[in-house]
């Protein structure tokens, strides 16, 4: 062996750093490697919530938790789909991940007083302290290793390196509005200037990007060694266990044996072709949001030592509606229709036969799920989201921001389309005329009465919160009036995969036979989704990906034993500890 450690952490998003860095902070030798130049994975570009029930943080934010409620939650959303035992194991490990976090690292996470679960009217539903979302960090802490953080995708950085919370969109939109939003302005665009003095971008970081970079800089202040551009080539499997793994490091293939074992954190089955045609639904395009380096290695190698890929029970992708503008260049600009318009009054999303399939307010995975079974059958799975003047102009459409922002450019590009009327909209996009006309004027009739009997849009919390609070008496809806009108095409994209290894509650990888196969451990998205391809809600890969990391490195460092149960109950006010 060329070198020696307790435990190979393979991939560097927030569970792969997650696993490294309290696997350390148990006293544990870690060497995390990282396929990429850059270390964050999908977790860089990503919102960074993380779904953590019964946290401590909730209590001290006056949204508390209660981990009794959020297994009522499950339950109803998860079913008889199975696996109860490890989210039992999760909803017992949650909170103690994040007070090590809190207490152990300099890494900050606050409880949303607002961020609802996504699964609507469901027993122990949270409508705040649930969701984590990462504190601003400043990224000049790290000083010449900043460069290492993979940036955000560009589409989503203004001026060329500048980081925005959605809450500041408003005032950087419309700065000479009002004074609050004229400082606002200044307190984000003043900042960045001066850091981009010293630094290739902005080095105020929020979202995804803060978790990844506050982790970064905690593995760096700890002193784990970090290789990047180092991809895993085999894993070292002898007498029935994993002892280490191959690694392509500096132009050499070095042998590490690792003590206590290999964890596979190196993003799912991102751009593999046949992980991808074997797990998905046909119809997808072949992009995925996952940065390019994810190649499905970790499943890959895995499994040619007789680990199981568990097609996740509901869906093996956990879903984005997305718009796609392409630049000159060839770059693919991707819009995903998350939070700022699909909600909003006067929006409704239709096939190509015209008609309405789905509450256009619901969490992005389950809009694309309709759209999946919507179009099932069908070559390309499209559908299009239509509004009129009035709504593009006040709450924009993709890429076309509030205010009706650069709309001009996007429809010379052909991003969307527009017509006087409903009749010409539909014959430039290719969308059933007489239908359309059908299907907006009943979905006008609704707006009026302000309840929608078809799909429900705006009868849940998390509908409602996404919607206009001045439009009443439904938040939601609002008529489809004024000319002109517009079509802006959408497909579903994976944001991550929930179909992955097959793994037991200490994160060990199985194998055909369902057993553990020794030394060798998977979380994030390499470990088949613990909800069963559903989305319960915001930061539901990120919160299980770091708390699976969490578990792993007390069962490396022997503080979690194999015969302690997974089934203690927790909730927001006890802690217990696994013996």
């Amino acid at each position: 062996m060329d070198k020696e450690v307790d435990l190979l952490v393979i991939g560097s998003g927030a569970a792969g750093i997650s696993a490294a860095l309290f696997a350390k902070l148990n006293g544990l030798d870690v060497l995390l490697c990282e396929k990429d130049a850059q270390v964050g994975g999908t977790t860089a570009t990503s919102g960074g919530t993380v779904w953590a029930p019964g946290s401590h943080l909730s209590v001290k934010a006056g949204v508390p938790d209660d981990i009794e409620h959020a297994r009522i939650f499950l339950k109803s959303v998860v079913g008889s789909r199975g696996g109860e035992h490890i989210r039992d194991a999760f909803l017992d490990s949650s909170p103690k991940m994040i007070r090590d976090l809190d207490e152990k690292t300099s890494v900050k996470l606050n409880a949303c007083l607002a961020h609802p679960d996504y699964v609507k009217n469901q027993p122990g539903e949270a409508f705040g302290g649930r969701a984590l979302a990462p504190a601003e960090f400043d990224g000049s802490v790290l000083g010449s290793d900043f460069k290492y953080v993979k940036p955000p995708r560009p589409e989503f950085m203004g001026l060329g390196g500048m980081m925005v919370n959605r809450n500041e969109l408003n005032a950087l939109l419309n700065p000479f509005s009002s004074g609050t939003n004229f400082m606002t302005t200044m307190k984000v665009v003043l900042p960045y200037f001066l850091s981009r003095l010293r630094f290739p971008r902005g080095t105020r970081l929020v979202m995804g990007n803060a978790l990844v970079g506050s982790l970064f800089y905690n593995l760096k202040q700890n002193q784990v060694p970090v290789w990047l551009q180092s991809p895993l080539q085999e894993l070292i499997y002898n007498n029935g266990q994993v002892i280490g793994a191959k690694i392509l490091h500096e132009q050499k293939v070095i042998t590490v044996k690792a003590r206590k074992g290999v964890v596979l954190a190196t993003g799912g089955v991102g751009w593999n072709k046949k992980l991808r045609e074997k797990l998905f639904p046909k119809g997808l395009i072949e992009d995925s949001l996952s940065p390019q380096s994810n190649t499905g290695d970790g499943l890959t190698l895995a499994n040619k030592i007789g680990a199981k890929i568990d097609p996740s029970v509901d869906s093996s992708v956990l879903y984005f509606p997305c718009s796609i503008h392409t630049h000159k260049n060839g770059y693919k600009a991707i819009w995903p229709h998350i939070i700022l318009d699909r909600a909003k009054p006067g929006v409704i999303a239709v096939n190509a036969d015209g008609k309405r399939f789905v509450n256009e307010s619901d969490s992005y995975h389950d809009f694309c799920m309709a759209q999946i079974k919507s179009n099932k059958g069908q070559q390309k799975i499209v559908s299009y989201l239509i509004c009129d003047q009035k709504s593009i102009q006040k709450y924009g459409l993709g890429f076309v921001l509030p205010g009706a922002k650069k709309l001009d450019y996007y429809l010379r590009e052909n991003y969307l389309f527009s017509a006087n009327s409903l009749d010409a909209l539909a014959e430039k996009v290719g969308i059933d005329a007489s239908q359309l006309k059908k299907t907006v004027e009943r979905y006008n009739s609704f707006a009026k009465q302000g309840v929608d009997p078809d799909f429900g849009k705006g009868s849940g919390v998390m509908n409602r919160f996404n919607g206009d609070p001045e439009v009443q008496p439904n938040p939601c809806l609002g008529k489809i009036e004024q000319g002109s009108f517009y079509a802006l095409p959408v497909i579903p994209m994976d944001c991550a995969s929930s179909g992955g290894l097959a793994g037991d509650e200490f994160g060990r990888v199985l194998d055909n036979s369902n057993q553990p196969i020794t030394g060798l451990f998977a979380c994030g998205n390499d470990l088949s989704s613990i909800f069963k391809g559903t989305y319960p809600g915001p930061g539901t890969t990120l919160g299980p990906g770091m708390v699976f990391a969490w578990r792993i490195a007390q069962f490396a460092a022997g503080k979690l034993a194999a015969n302690s149960t997974s089934h203690l109950k927790s909730n927001s006010t006890q802690e217990h500890v696994s013996v």
